[in-house]
């Protein structure tokens, strides 16, 4: 009896060990003008949920550093991530918040030999910005009509909204000064375009996650890959070239069942990576 005892305690530790070690290591890249602190809170309720997660929070441009050419932090912040995915082969899990979104989908194209599972994209730009609200920080006098006549200039090209700005009424500018977002969206074609789709496809799980009451994210559907059309109406995902031809791997995603559009109601820009709610409902069932 005693012998029993002792077996079914070694079995539950076992059980439990396991249940524990079953969530997927996770790293965290932050937003635009913030850094590592804005982001541990929702780490704290990840593994509060998920105890023993192994969680990395990107240490690398914080607050005016976040400003620094696209290209540039992806392939900074890509080798670090690398780095991470190499010490767990049996795979990690990737969340963006905002631009970071925007950066960390760059990196799992522009190293496709990255084994993220899972990466979810929080209110992140994904298909571009032609808002100013949050640019008024450091471009106080900027209008997003003439905004254009910065961003699209050598100058525009050495920020980072500079590099995903993406004015619908100047689509020829934004075609021939953008150096980071048609490429990456392969709007226009490279000799990475099918190495950036590859980096998609082969995850397991795309989430994207906005809404329309974020208040920053212009238009708000860019966090679903939707934006603009020549007349100022919103072209949702589905209706858009780089769905329709699947020259970016969405349609195929989509069609594995593996990409989910996420819309929440009453949630603004700065409050996506505190609300408790959308941690619990809409970002832990796909941390595993």
């Amino acid at each position: 009896m005693h012998l029993r005892r002792k077996l079914t305690l070694i079995l539950s530790c076992y059980v439990l060990f396991a249940t524990v070690s079953a969530y997927k290591p996770l790293v965290i890249m932050h937003g635009i003008l913030t850094g590592r602190k804005s982001m541990v809170s929702m780490a704290e309720h990840i593994q509060e949920a998920h105890p023993e997660t192994e969680i990395t929070i990107i240490n690398k441009y914080a607050a005016w550093e976040s400003l620094a050419p696209m290209w540039h932090q992806v392939v900074d912040v890509g080798r670090e991530i690398m780095k991470i995915s190499a010490a767990h082969p049996d795979g990690i899990n990737l969340i963006g918040y905002s631009q970071g979104g925007l950066i960390a989908r760059a990196i799992l194209q522009q190293f496709p030999n990255h084994n993220v599972k899972t990466f979810i994209s929080l209110s992140s730009p994904q298909a571009g910005q032609y808002g100013t609200q949050f640019l008024h920080l450091f471009f106080p006098n900027l209008v997003r009509e003439t905004a254009y006549e910065l961003f699209y200039s050598s100058l525009g090209q050495h920020t980072s909204v500079g590099n995903y700005w993406n004015d619908p009424y100047h689509k020829e500018l934004y075609y021939n000064y953008s150096k980071f977002l048609p490429y990456i969206n392969n709007e226009l074609e490279s000799p990475y375009s099918s190495q950036y789709k590859y980096g998609l496809t082969k995850l397991d799980n795309l989430v994207l996650i906005g809404g329309p009451d974020d208040g920053v994210i212009t238009p708000w559907e860019s966090s679903h890959f939707g934006y603009y059309g020549e007349n100022g109406s919103v072209i949702d995902l589905r209706k858009q070239p780089a769905y329709v031809n699947d020259t970016l791997g969405l349609q195929t995603l989509d069609l594995k069942g593996k990409l989910l559009l996420i819309k929440i109601h009453g949630v603004s820009h700065l409050q996506w990576h505190k609300n408790a709610t959308v941690i619990d409902k809409f970002l832990l069932p796909f941390l595993d």
